[in-house]
């Protein structure tokens, strides 16, 4: 092949892959963006759906991944925006089960009771909390009685130490107090850990309560995710690193997303040509200084 002409293909080809390279270098990728969304809201800001109040708790962008990147070489690294919402709905109901002859932990004094359901041969409808008095944290408090108590002919007794070096026993049903009891009944109202509670079931292994009391709860904003706020679903979209946009418009992100997804197929065909190219160049660069056989 004679020099002179491959000089001119090469030449050919060179303004071509650097024509495709100047489109890709100039031209702009679309973005997603929404001119009037439903919502514009930074960190801290309130709103309201439906009535009930939200709260933007948090909003972030942290770079995440790593690796080796695609064309240009970079990092791999991706900006990824994330947040948060938070709400608190004033009635929600709670419930509590109780396992009959076991102990909860109620009232401002925390005071220990034990579950003890009235058993019946048919549906029990009662159970009664009975208080459980700390044997051990009494003899200790008592400078005058020995720390355990004692058995003599298979009764209880605590060590009451006179002074004179002599002992008393006296049965443990005289020294402890009488345990306080409370008797409830299905239906039935009472405060627990100060809220109206109601006694919802009773059976004969089991007490279910109920009541109701507010409850914050919170749901996660990830980059054109969806988020469902009360009956209502929509697109989160952060435009910049302190901005949330919530928007019902879902046909203009399809739309977007597809003018997104057309211009990477046309980058990445212009990429192509430029390596085509500059491959082609080579290759005919390489054949005109091949040796010639005569």
């Amino acid at each position: 092949m004679q020099r002179r002409a491959a000089a001119i293909y090469v030449a050919l080809f060179l303004v071509i892959g650097a024509g495709a390279y100047s489109l890709i270098a100039t031209a702009q990728s679309p973005t997603i963006g929404f001119e009037n969304p439903d919502y514009e809201l930074s960190q801290g800001q309130t709103f309201q759906v439906e009535g009930q109040t939200y709260n933007v708790t948090t909003i972030s962008a942290e770079m995440e991944g790593g690796g080796g990147g695609g064309h240009g070489g970079g990092g791999g690294e991706e900006l990824v925006r994330s947040g948060e919402v938070s709400w608190v709905n004033d009635s929600a109901r709670y419930t509590a089960n109780w396992e009959n002859n076991t102990t909860v932990t109620t009232g401002e004094e925390n005071t220990t009771y034990r579950v003890l359901v009235q058993q019946s041969s048919g549906n029990p409808t009662d159970f009664v909390l009975r208080e459980e008095i700390n044997e051990t944290q009494i003899l200790q408090n008592d400078s005058a009685a020995d720390n355990e108590t004692v058995t003599r002919n298979g009764e209880r007794y605590v060590v009451i130490q006179d002074g004179n070096g002599s002992a008393t026993l006296v049965p443990v049903g005289e020294y402890f107090p009488e345990p306080s009891s409370q008797q409830y009944s299905e239906n039935q109202t009472f405060d627990y850990n100060g809220n109206q509670t109601t006694v919802e079931a009773v059976e004969n292994e089991s007490v279910t309560l109920a009541w109701t009391a507010p409850q914050t709860n919170t749901a996660e904003l990830s980059n054109e995710g969806n988020v469902t706020l009360g009956d209502q679903t929509y697109l989160a979209h952060f435009p910049n690193n302190e901005t949330v946009t919530l928007s019902q418009d879902f046909e203009s992100y399809r739309s977007q997303s597809q003018n997104i997804e057309e211009y990477h197929e046309h980058v990445n065909g212009l990429w192509g040509i430029v390596i085509l190219c500059g491959s082609v160049a080579a290759l005919l660069v390489a054949m005109a200084y091949l040796p010639s056989r005569y």
